[in-house]
């Protein structure tokens, strides 16, 4: 057995069922959860450019050409943690190393810590592509892009908001109890579009009265992103619910509800 294989047959049942092990692993998933919240709060004033310190059009001054490509970088950098670590085959091969009560505590930690580099580092593109000067119209356009965020939210409660940030694999391994299997449902939203919290995004995302090439910069890649995503997403709903999946992708539309949901 090689010092590899030790330190894998180290994190076993007799390691993660023990009770100091799932005490522990309970307050990492609290903490990983504490992080994520305060991160997207965080994002939500990035974007809308109030009440953080450091806002998508604001920060270190840079040359056009520096901040294209440090921009990018991070985006990029989130895009592929944000991807790869999700995928079905990194999770078989990443929880021999992290214990199988933590893994989705550990995603989203990670997956915080990489949007929060993305706000610390972000480089400012302040020329204006439009600006609403109707007072009415920006105070619209403001209170879509809330509406988005709030979307995005109650999408997640829809599902299991606790599984899908690792609070309820956390607390299911405290007390003792093996997680359910994955369940495919259709609650809500999801009986109109397949994907209401990346719908949610999108919509917080370009409802802006200012749009600032840095700000597009964010919108468009982001959004760019939340295709690629959606069709590696769709592989694995495919993988583990198989007929059933595909036909309420045929039945569902992706984004824009229009067709009829019966």
């Amino acid at each position: 057995m090689t010092q590899l294989d030790q330190q894998v047959h180290s994190i076993g049942p007799e390691v993660t069922g023990s009770r100091i092990f799932k005490f522990i692993a309970f307050l990492y998933g609290i903490a990983a959860y504490l992080v994520f919240f305060l991160t997207i709060l965080y994002a939500i004033g990035f974007v809308m450019g109030v009440m953080v310190p450091k806002t998508i059009d604001t920060g270190s001054d840079s040359s056009t050409v520096e901040a294209l490509i440090i921009n990018l970088l991070l985006m990029t950098l989130f895009a592929l943690q944000h991807s790869v670590m999700a995928r079905r085959q990194f999770k078989a091969w990443w929880t021999q190393f992290v214990p199988k009560p933590v893994e989705r505590s550990t995603y989203v930690l990670f997956a915080s810590l990489s949007l929060l580099l993305l706000f610390w580092q972000w480089r400012p593109l302040p020329s204006v592509i439009w600006n609403v000067e109707n007072p009415d119209v920006a105070v619209t356009l403001v209170t879509l892009s809330f509406a988005g965020w709030v979307l995005v939210f109650t999408s997640t409660f829809m599902i299991n908001h606790f599984e899908l940030f690792g609070l309820h694999q956390v607390t299911d391994h405290l007390a003792g109890k093996e997680t359910a299997p994955p369940r495919f449902k259709t609650p809500l939203l999801y009986k109109f579009v397949r994907h209401p919290i990346y719908l949610g995004f999108i919509i917080a995302f370009w409802a802006a009265p200012t749009m600032t090439v840095g700000h597009l910069l964010f919108a468009a890649v982001t959004t760019l992103y939340i295709f690629v995503g959606i069709a590696l997403e769709e592989n694995d709903l495919v993988d583990l619910f198989g007929e059933e999946y595909r036909q309420y992708r045929q039945r569902v539309s992706m984004l824009i509800p229009w067709r009829r949901s019966v």
